[in-house]
């Protein structure tokens, strides 16, 4: 008798449908990522032109070439080479002078650049206190840098704004203005250009509120007065050691007279 062969296939085991195909995805694995949204063509060419001048490839005051000429290199419409040039000239970094067709590469203006931070502070609900307590450590070392560094030019700015504050009446909304600026000029004086972006930003912060106390509290218009000559003098004679300490004395004052005027520490600062 003659036995037939099994085949291989015989032999092996059939699979099921549940065996050859991948495990299910859980609903946890398909909603980790967030699907990639496409960017407007735009902001592909402004994120472009500005790779180029964070690079140093275009420095301040380089012309552009003309919206034409971009869109050719760029392959995109004209409208979106101008979107796209809208968006840098919002963000500082290109200006068209006046009378000029072409855009230029520009730098960012401190008090612009200070105002998109007081957006930022006032949006993050940043309060008095935590404004007051940045001002402590940096203020003082910013005094005691102008004092080091100032010119005659620095110190006869710092005189004429200190007088402007004294002889301002009582009530004149410009006299928040005036003590800001007197903040502004030692920043000038101290040659240090981050420290005068950071601290723009806060004293444009506290302005509200200092509005409110220097015609609130009694001697307010005269201990700022009086730090500020004490101060000026330190700068004059170039003695840091003297500037840092009127000066966290000065900013001390402020969290006194805030106190003394009932607001609170805690109450977010606002526009």
């Amino acid at each position: 008798m003659v036995m037939k062969k099994k085949t291989i296939a015989a032999t092996r085991p059939r699979r099921t449908g549940a065996e050859t195909q991948a495990p299910a995805e859980s609903s946890d694995a398909a909603s980790m990522f967030d699907p990639v949204e496409r960017s407007p063509a735009y902001t592909k060419v402004s994120s472009a032109i500005e790779h180029k001048i964070l690079s140093r490839a275009l420095r301040d005051g380089d012309v552009l070439p003309a919206e034409l000429e971009l869109a050719q290199q760029f392959r995109v419409h004209r409208s979106t080479v101008r979107e796209a040039l809208r968006q840098l000239e919002s963000a500082g970094l290109v200006a068209r002078p006046p009378g000029a067709k072409r855009m230029i590469v520009s730098r960012p203006e401190a008090a612009k650049v200070a105002s998109g931070m007081r957006h930022a502070l006032v949006l993050h609900e940043v309060s008095f206190v935590d404004v007051w307590e940045a001002m402590m450590v940096i203020e003082p070392e910013v005094a005691a840098l102008a004092a080091l560094r100032r010119t005659q030019a620095d110190l006869a700015a710092l005189t004429q704004t200190s007088e402007a504050f004294r002889e301002s009446p009582e009530g004149d909304p410009d006299s928040v203005n005036i003590v800001a600026t007197f903040f502004e000029q030692l920043g000038a004086a101290s040659r240090n250009q981050v420290l005068v972006l950071a601290k723009q930003s806060l004293t444009q912060a506290l302005a509200p509120s200092l509005a409110r106390m220097i015609d609130t509290v009694p001697q307010a218009r005269t201990r700022i007065t009086d730090a500020q000559r004490r101060i000026i003098v330190a700068v004059r004679d170039k003695n840091a050691d003297e500037a840092r300490k009127w000066m966290s004395k000065h900013v001390r004052d402020f969290k006194r007279g805030y106190e003394v005027a009932g607001i609170s520490p805690d109450t977010p600062i606002s526009v």
